[in-house]
């Protein structure tokens, strides 16, 4: 996974925020920990609090927590939240004359949305804490 994704940020920093469920963060120290702006921390975990996966508190003392237990937060909800596609589209829809082209593109769309829903299948099936269960006691955790 590209490592300057909103999905991969956005995994990053809810598998940090696992380690802590309770413990509030800045969009400054996610910042600082994923090598990014602020501003990219906000749009991003903007997306996850529209989706209830995060709660965000206003103040000196705000930031981020989770909404839900890292338990009850599967891969699948974080990629379904940003609205984000890992597999690859033309994009190109121009109405075309040649009918092979026009039956090639509804081909391998039908086989791009199936890709889709089993990529969000296979998402479903890990959760943020078992991530986080994963990824060992010797990783830094956000400051």
């Amino acid at each position: 996974m590209k490592r300057n994704s909103r999905l991969s940020l956005a995994l990053h920093t809810l598998s940090h925020m696992a380690g802590d469920p309770d413990r509030v963060q800045t969009s400054a120290n996610i910042a600082d920990h994923a090598g990014t702006h602020p501003v990219v921390v906000r749009r991003v975990l903007g997306r996850l609090r529209q989706a209830g996966l995060l709660t965000s508190e206003k103040g000196h003392a705000g930031g981020w927590r989770l909404a839900r237990k890292p338990e009850n937060i599967t891969l699948a909800d974080v990629y379904l939240a940003l609205d984000e596609s890992l597999i690859a589209t033309d994009g190109d829809d121009h109405a075309s004359e040649c009918s092979v082209e026009h039956a090639l593109r509804h081909r391998v769309s039908s086989v791009m949305e199936e890709i889709e829903q089993s990529l969000v299948k296979r998402l479903s099936e890990t959760t943020i804490s078992e991530v986080r269960g994963g990824a060992g006691k010797d990783r830094p955790a956000l400051t």
